[in-house]
């Protein structure tokens, strides 16, 4: 029987999901899987991995996101932080889903193993809690600027509690249209 190094947990919503790896340390530090295609699966992570990318945010308190692709480069995203901790943020952008435009925020971190698995059809961002923040994305489909798409991240309408006051944010992310803006019904077809 093979040893599982994954705890998968359901969230409120649909789909989006908890991921908590094992850490196994010792006095000489620690050995922590941060993917396995068969124990990932289970949890709806089964597309072949198309890109990998890593983010530094130098500042405690700063906020990226709300970012998404539109389809045909809709993606899974499998969000991991490897340094600090990161409230990590999730927006439901699915047409017809009883969760529609309800997000769900996990905090991530080295020390917490935990990650979040972000299903085609959310927005994604986060903010920092603590100074020189590093996370890994795994992507299912490669980035395409014609497909990009983000929602303002400081949108009331959005509701999104950021547990800091907003330190640094980009001036593309706090140009993103906030949901008034933007022509309903589904964002992300």
């Amino acid at each position: 029987m093979r040893e599982r190094r994954f705890t998968v947990a359901e969230t409120p919503i649909d789909g989006l999901m908890r991921v908590t790896r094992s850490i196994i340390g010792d006095h000489r530090g620690f050995l922590s899987r941060l993917y396995c295609s068969d124990e990932l699966a289970e949890a709806g992570f089964d597309a072949p991995i198309k890109q990998i990318n890593q983010t530094l945010t130098r500042a405690k308190g700063a906020i990226r996101g709300m970012h998404f692709q539109f389809s045909p480069h809709a993606e899974d995203k499998f969000v991991s932080c490897i340094r600090g901790e990161v409230l990590d943020v999730a927006v439901d952008l699915r047409s017809g889903s009883p969760t529609f435009l309800q997000g769900h925020a996990e905090p991530l971190s080295a020390e917490n193993g935990a990650s979040l698995f972000i299903p085609k059809g959310f927005a994604h961002g986060f903010q920092t809690l603590t100074k020189d923040c590093e996370l890994l994305y795994f992507h299912t489909a490669s980035y395409s600027k014609e497909a990009e798409g983000a929602l303002n991240p400081l949108d009331p309408a959005l509701a999104i509690a950021w547990p800091l006051p907003v330190t640094d944010m980009s001036v593309r992310d706090r140009a993103h249209p906030h949901l008034a803006d933007i022509h309903f019904p589904g964002i992300v077809l």
